[in-house]
């Protein structure tokens, strides 16, 4: 190979090399806060009976207000979709063995422009991988909520949520609606339950899915009420 052929050969290597980067670059954005789990777990010390999984709806809530008594872990990350929660697979399930883990993703997924049926596959491969990971889990997925920020993606979420909730008896995990419980009388989301950005969910709207998901998460133990008021 002459001089040429081999300055060739090492711009070839050097595209490979930025091709093979470029998707991990994509994730870099979400490392610090990933890698602080693992700081935060071992500082709270507590078995987790209860594993909270997705994007900023789960990242928001606050689980010690919520769920008192109940030793839940919280490893929801802001903007992420279903492919960077694959990415940070390990990470967000190392070390645990909780009876419960619930899940909240593929809303950005959308927003982000994927199609319905490409994020159902993700979601679904990535309930598979819980499941056989974590064999003796119970595996809860929330349904995509509507919201006004979204609401022109809505029909594309309520594509995928149908699609979710038709392959989660055979898929071995439960569907939990919790998109309908945010909706007025007229069909549209309720404003009542978001914060002033129109995305993110307020106190209010966190109450309404603790009672549809308290009875659900395991194991059954005696827990303190919670208190009145909300934060």
């Amino acid at each position: 190979m002459g001089r040429f052929g081999v300055f060739l050969f090492s711009l070839m290597l050097a595209g490979a090399a930025q091709a093979a980067d470029a998707v991990p670059e994509h994730f870099e954005r979400f490392a610090p806060e990933v890698h602080a789990f693992a700081a935060r777990d071992r500082l709270t010390a507590r078995d987790t009976k209860t594993l909270f999984i997705g994007s900023s709806s789960i990242r928001f809530w606050d689980l010690p207000h919520s769920f008192p008594g109940l030793a839940a872990t919280n490893h929801g990350f802001g903007g992420a979709t279903t492919a960077d929660v694959l990415h940070y697979y390990s990470d967000l399930i190392a070390g645990e063995h909780p009876a419960t883990v619930v899940v909240y993703v593929g809303e950005n997924d959308i927003s982000e422009g994927r199609a319905p049926q490409t994020v159902v596959g993700d979601i679904l491969g990535l309930l598979r991988k819980l499941k056989t990971d974590l064999p003796q889990s119970r595996l809860i997925y929330l349904s995509m909520k509507p919201s006004p920020a979204r609401w022109l993606l809505w029909p594309k979420m309520a594509e995928a949520n149908a699609a979710i909730r038709a392959a989660a008896g055979g898929a071995g995990f439960l569907y939990v609606d919790v998109g309908s419980a945010l909706l007025d009388a007229a069909g549209l989301p309720n404003g009542a339950y978001f914060r002033p950005d129109g995305l993110h969910m307020n106190a209010q709207g966190y109450a309404l899915w603790n009672d549809m998901i308290d009875d659900l998460i395991a194991p059954p133990v005696e827990r303190p009420a919670r208190s009145a008021s909300v934060s």
